[in-house]
């Protein structure tokens, strides 16, 4: 592989000190209102539904639904390992976890509120198993290490597993379990998992962030050495996972 030139080694030195935290002008802050996962947010964080297909409205096709919450870091990282997989209708990132309501981007990011980044993931339980989102995510994630994923630290970037139910909870717990008696990891998995969090809706310019701005992301991502952490921490088991460069 050919070796970066001064120019891409110094944006990446400068992304990976910068990390996630980008400060971008923050949008217009519009009131909080409860809205459903098929509507669009204007430009500021809202609150959305949470719930599977008996408490959410059917789709146009008449498919089943339902959602899953997940925390590992930068949410630009988190929602494209789950929005191109079969099943899953579509991802959001946002915030949950926190004390506040209505939480803008730079008020999470002082650690403050006690959010988390997070995505929220709407899927069809009858293509993809709520277990084989739980598989994907812990293969994207550093579990073993505390309020930090990669080049981001911070408690707004700790790991944790959202759920709504009892059966999310059970199989998060379960999935967890299994992974620490696995003996995988010889430290524990600081993973955390909670029920029926709240979940807000993160400003229009962080949704997809990854797949509308490609050079940007692409530069963090390799300045922060994800790919490589997750690597050394999965081997073989991150290869469907992590992009092969």
């Amino acid at each position: 592989m050919r070796r970066p030139g001064i120019f891409t080694s110094c944006l990446l030195l400068l992304l990976a000190t910068v990390g996630c935290r980008q400060r971008e002008s923050a949008q217009s802050v519009a009131a909080a209102t409860t809205v459903t996962v098929a509507q669009t947010a204007v430009d500021s964080p809202r609150r959305v539904s949470v719930g599977n297909a008996a408490g959410a409205p059917a789709t146009t096709s008449g498919t089943t639904r339902d959602t899953a919450m997940f925390a590992g870091g930068c949410f630009w990282s988190m929602e494209r390992p789950f929005q191109h997989m079969p099943g899953v209708l579509s991802t959001t990132s946002g915030y949950a976890g926190g004390h506040t309501t209505n939480p803008t981007y730079e008020q999470v990011n002082t650690g403050t509120t006690g959010h988390a980044e997070t995505v929220l993931v709407e899927y069809d339980p009858s293509k993809v198993t709520y277990d084989q989102l739980l598989d994907v995510y812990w293969h994207n994630i550093d579990p073993i290490t505390r309020d930090r994923q990669f080049c981001d630290g911070g408690t707004d970037y700790r790991t944790i597993i959202f759920t709504h139910g009892a059966a999310q909870n059970a199989a998060a717990l379960r999935s967890r379990a299994a992974l620490d008696r696995s003996g995988h990891f010889t430290v524990p998995v600081v993973t955390e998992v909670v029920a029926d969090a709240p979940f807000w809706r993160a400003e229009e310019y962080h949704q997809h962030f990854a797949d509308r701005n490609p050079l940007r992301y692409d530069i963090y991502r390799r300045g922060c050495g994800r790919d490589a952490r997750l690597r050394a921490l999965w081997g073989n088991a991150a290869s469907p996972y992590v992009p092969a460069h």
